[in-house]
């Protein structure tokens, strides 16, 4: 038996050649929008710094379960269906993450007060200390790398937020 590859068609894409012939290399390198690559850069910056800093957390919850928890800690005591509709998932989806927490012990559930057919979910004190203790690790990993920086690159970044904080809440 051999392993033949097949020879793909004249035009199609090939080890990272695209369609009309120029590389994957030379087409990320392009300017988008006229910006000069700064939003691809930006992008791409922002990606990872978010990537490595949600790498600072307890393994005991998945990415997931740790927004549910995020989103119990800063809004207070949610719906199944609010908690789904705020984290773009599905119902069912919603209580599998729900019932998973209640496992750990970081959420529990207990009736609607002006609705007794509905029920909410709330943290636990694991729950919230889970959250406290993530943000922490978070940010200890961010103040060792901005000590680094010169006073002068910590006010360009401290600038930098504030614009970034104006772009994202358009």
């Amino acid at each position: 038996m051999t392993d033949a590859t097949p020879t793909p068609p004249a035009g199609s894409a090939v080890g990272g050649a695209s369609l009309g012939g120029a590389s994957a290399a030379s087409a990320r390198k392009q300017p988008s929008r006229g910006d000069g690559g700064l939003a691809a850069r930006l992008r791409v910056t922002l990606l990872r710094t978010s990537r490595r800093l949600r790498a600072e957390r307890s393994n005991a919850v998945s990415e997931a379960q740790g927004a549910v928890l995020g989103g119990l800690f800063n809004l207070g005591p949610q719906s199944p269906s609010a908690l789904a509709e705020r984290e773009h998932v599905s119902a069912p989806t919603m209580t599998r993450t729900i019932q998973t927490l209640m496992d750990l012990g970081m959420v529990t559930k207990a009736a609607h007060p002006g609705d007794k057919r509905q029920v909410v979910v709330s943290l636990t004190e694991a729950g919230e200390q889970h959250i406290i203790a993530t943000r922490r690790r978070r940010d200890q990993w961010l103040s060792r790398r901005l000590a680094s920086l010169t006073p002068a690159e910590r006010q360009t970044l401290s600038d930098a937020e504030e614009i970034m904080r104006r772009i994202y809440t358009q």
